[in-house]
């Protein structure tokens, strides 16, 4: 059906329907190795069912989505995880009772439980890496610190970052930063933009501040179709953008 690409992800006329009403409706969607893209739009644009068709929570009703030129539409959840694929959703999910650095360590890819991941010995490529995100996420100083006392702002960066622990080629991530403070968001788009050096990250947003802090390329959606696409300028002078979401 598709021809090989050098997309990591190539979304080909995906479709979902829920009761009749497509809430994805043949959506056509090209991601870049290393690309930040920002998807924005009205509540119930499609956005969310999106990337929860990205990374197998929901089936497809017809079309494709390719990775790295796997056809995934078929594959489940942890499937999906294990071709490269992080997804962190709107409230963080982090052990609370645990320090930052068990956090993460837990996180480590090689597909063990929170059980197993108690009682194995650590090796020099896993302290590495726990050093490398702590160091991506801004957490190096706490990685003794208990989750639970995190500010809302570091928690969600802990969470990005024990996504990072699985080594995804592209992260998606939605409304990442909803309920920090100014300086937060500000240093999150800082680490955003610093994590789409060796990965690709998507990013579902409705804060327009920050959007401008991150946005190369925008994709706006409008009932499950795309409505425009291009660079923030361009996107935030479209007459129909403007018409159905700006202006509200």
């Amino acid at each position: 059906m598709s021809t090989n690409t050098d997309f990591l992800l190539a979304i080909e006329d995906l479709t979902v329907s829920f009761d009749g009403f497509k809430a994805v409706d043949s959506l056509t969607m090209y991601i870049d190795k290393n690309e930040l893209r920002v998807i924005i739009g009205p509540n119930g644009a499609g956005k969310t069912t999106l990337l929860d068709l990205i990374c197998g929570k929901t089936k497809a009703s017809g079309g494709s989505i390719q990775f790295k030129n796997q056809e995934i539409t078929k594959l489940v959840e942890h499937q999906i995880t294990r071709v490269g694929i992080g997804r962190k959703f709107q409230t963080p999910s982090i052990y609370e009772n645990l320090t930052v650095y068990q956090n993460l360590e837990v996180s480590y890819s090689e597909g063990r439980s929170v059980l197993g991941s108690l009682f194995f010995k650590s090796t020099p490529k896993l302290e590495a890496l726990i050093e490398e995100v702590a160091s991506d996420i801004q957490l190096t100083e706490l990685l003794d610190t208990e989750a639970g006392v995190l500010s809302h702002g570091q928690k969600q960066w802990l969470e990005i970052g024990m996504l990072l622990m699985q080594e995804p080629e592209l992260l998606m991530l939605d409304e990442p930063v909803a309920g920090m403070s100014a300086k937060e968001r500000d240093e999150t788009a800082e680490l955003l933009n610093r994590l789409c050096k060796n990965r690709s990250v998507i990013v579902i947003e409705h804060d327009m501040e920050f959007v401008k802090k991150i946005a190369r390329k925008v994709t706006v959606l409008h009932q499950g179709k795309i409505l425009a696409e291009g660079a923030m300028e361009k996107v935030q002078a479209d007459e129909k953008v403007i018409e159905v979401y700006l202006g509200h």
